[in-house]
């Protein structure tokens, strides 16, 4: 599979420019609502008439975001809800960084800067909404999901063809494995020609 960007847009990259971005991704940090997610909230009844929150997460964006996790490419969420479903899925795709409850997302991107030691233009940073623009234009790869806002397309270098909660992650993770190399070897491993 070859990724391309939307060229409808002029502010996304050229598919060069876009394998170079990818290659050097160290990271990839993610909006959750939107882009791991459909963006639906599901409020559940607990049986003492509380209410909870849950979540539908993509079965194929689990194991390409484990992928990643096997390749030494780290992966991490920047949300500005909390909710007790992301924090499950993140446990378990491995994810290395865990933020909820962050509306305002760059001081969290400037932490997660220190504590892995990874620069900015080495992090690959998804989203759909507004919020996420902020991020999206201080990291080396900004991509939006299909269903993302037009503000946030015209900021990414690269828009997913999938929507949020539909593939678009898998589609992400195909994008940085082949940029690095690596899509060959998760090809084989599972014996595809």
């Amino acid at each position: 599979m070859t990724f391309s960007p939307d060229n409808t847009n002029s502010m996304n990259a050229s598919t060069d420019d876009l394998s170079q971005r990818a290659a050097r991704v160290k990271l990839l940090l993610m909006d959750v609502d939107g882009v791991l997610t459909d963006g639906r909230l599901i409020n559940v009844p607990a049986p003492d008439g509380s209410m909870f929150e849950s979540k539908a997460f993509d079965s194929q964006d689990g194991i390409a975001l484990q992928w990643l996790s096997w390749h030494g490419i780290a992966t991490g969420v920047i949300s500005g809800r909390v909710s007790p479903a992301t924090a499950e899925r993140a446990r378990q795709v491995k994810m290395s960084y865990v933020y909820q409850g962050h509306i305002e997302k760059i001081p969290v991107l400037q932490e997660i800067c220190a504590q892995s030691g990874i620069a900015p233009e080495h992090i690959a940073y998804a989203g759909d909404d507004l919020t996420d623009v902020v991020v999206m234009r201080r990291v080396g790869l900004a991509i939006a999901t299909a269903n993302a806002r037009p503000e946030v397309k015209r900021a990414a270098h690269y828009v997913t063809k999938a929507p949020g909660g539909r593939g678009a992650v898998r589609e992400i993770v195909e994008l940085l494995l082949q940029a690095h190399g690596l899509w060959s070897d998760i090809l084989k491993k599972y014996e595809v020609d």
